[in-house]
């Protein structure tokens, strides 16, 4: 491409295209829409370079023209583009002890379809004849074209299914089965289709990054809420994978114990987060002898209805997981801390509040506390975030972050030389163009 400027990424003319078509579409993801001027500006692209990549993606069908802006200035009106939701389809399959959903979303962020199963989590053949039926109906949603857009399945599951059953306080069912089986590769083997799998933290922050908070910040926490309670960490625009991909794992930091009368005993005179911080342990002080039946209808409505074995919860909770980001903070001194969960938002608006209060109230003196903004997708993070990574590998500049730069991993496997170019300071491209923050 002759009209892009000099860089050291590389002299692989077809690399370096693919990954100023893949900056391009970062920036409109970001900023949801943009001129040819603004791409260029932004993208650091001659003219000529960024129309010969509009013209590209346009026939492509990965953006769209959607009409002119009139701003009053003299000269034609700027042309302005988007990302084309039909221009690419993913599968999302997230995974819980708890619950197991399959949704199908399209090149905008958008879900279009769900298959949603609130049940213990079966044994693992039994859970892929699940996913497969819902696979099989959720195709139905497309046409012929847009089935051939499919860009690959994501699977978002916690790293160890068959563990901490006992501080979550559930059966052990089928849960030890899963332990070593490869679900990547047994969908990957039926339906012909990519499969990139991923720690359900990670997948959600993924899926903040791309289409929520990440837009604006660079630099969060990410904490999803659910049976257990999950993380990620976004830093300079990029995830955070860690050695085994399971970064920001705060259901594993140690707090004291819980004061609540149906919390599991501790086994030495400390627990995990995850004894405290979590759905489970809600349903658990609500209804000891059942809460494994109980659903996320019936702890909302324990939350509407201000039940005193609630409220009992929500204390427990907010105070270890007050301590558990005092810990953090002091480690990765982040601004922000995104915090998002399976309840409905009056539930986690409350619950940010109490929890901005709560680290706060633990500052050591002169120590600063992060923001506590909530997540932008709530019950759909994880769904969303597992839908994401395909497109995230097939279509971001900061494909190797997840893969860790290698052929394979658990983001999924592809060619070095598609990724190794791409730098990280394309995160941050397009954020000045994006729509601004909400307010607090």
């Amino acid at each position: 491409m002759d009209g892009t400027r000099k860089s050291g990424r590389g002299s692989n003319s077809a690399q370096l295209r693919r990954y100023n078509e893949r900056i391009v579409l970062q920036i409109l993801r970001r900023a949801g829409e943009a001129s040819k001027a603004e791409l260029a500006r932004a993208a650091q692209l001659t003219n000529a370079a960024i129309g010969a990549i509009i013209q590209h993606l346009i026939e492509e069908g990965l953006i769209v023209e959607a009409g002119k802006r009139h701003d009053g200035s003299r000269g034609q009106p700027a042309t302005i583009l988007r990302l084309a939701a039909s221009g690419a389809y993913s599968f999302g399959v997230r995974l819980d002890r708890t619950n197991m959903e399959t949704v199908l979303m399209d090149f905008a962020g958008r879900i279009i379809d769900r298959r949603l199963h609130d049940m213990i989590l079966p044994a693992p053949e039994q859970a892929l004849k699940i996913l497969l039926e819902d696979l099989d109906s959720l195709r139905a949603s497309l046409s012929e074209r847009d089935l051939a857009r499919i860009t690959g399945i994501g699977v978002a599951q916690p790293f160890n299914l068959g563990a901490w059953l006992h501080e979550l306080g559930l059966p052990e069912a089928d849960f030890r089965k899963w332990e070593g089986y490869d679900l990547a590769g047994d969908l990957e083997e039926a339906t012909g289709l990519r499969v990139f799998s991923e720690n359900d933290g990670t997948a959600a922050a993924v899926a903040e990054l791309f289409y929520g908070v990440g837009r604006q910040k660079d630099d969060f926490l990410y904490l999803f809420l659910g049976p257990a309670i999950g993380g990620g960490l976004i830093l300079k625009g990029d995830v955070v994978r860690g050695k085994t991909g399971n970064a920001a794992d705060v259901a594993m930091i140690p707090v004291p114990p819980s004061s609540l009368t149906t919390a599991p005993r501790s086994r030495q005179g400390w627990d995990l987060l995850l004894s405290r911080a979590s759905l489970v342990s809600l349903a658990r002080h609500l209804d000891p002898d059942n809460f494994p039946s109980m659903n996320r209808r019936g702890l909302h409505e324990a939350f509407e209805r201000s039940d005193a074995r609630f409220e009992e919860w929500m204390e427990d909770c907010v105070a270890a997981l007050a301590l558990a980001l005092r810990s953090a903070f002091s480690l990765l001194d982040m601004p922000l801390v995104v915090i998002d969960g399976d309840l409905e938002e009056s539930f986690r608006d409350r619950f940010r509040q109490a929890l901005k209060i709560a680290v706060e109230a633990t500052a050591p003196e002169m120590r600063n506390s992060p923001d506590v903004q909530i997540g932008s997708f709530g019950h759909d993070a994880g769904a969303i975030g597992a839908a994401s990574l395909p497109q995230f590998f097939n279509f971001s500049p900061r494909a190797a972050i997840l893969t860790g730069g290698k052929d394979t991993g658990p983001a999924g496997a592809g060619r070095t030389d598609d990724r190794s170019g791409f730098p990280a300071r394309a995160a941050r491209l397009g954020s000045h163009l994006a729509t601004p923050d909400r307010t607090d």
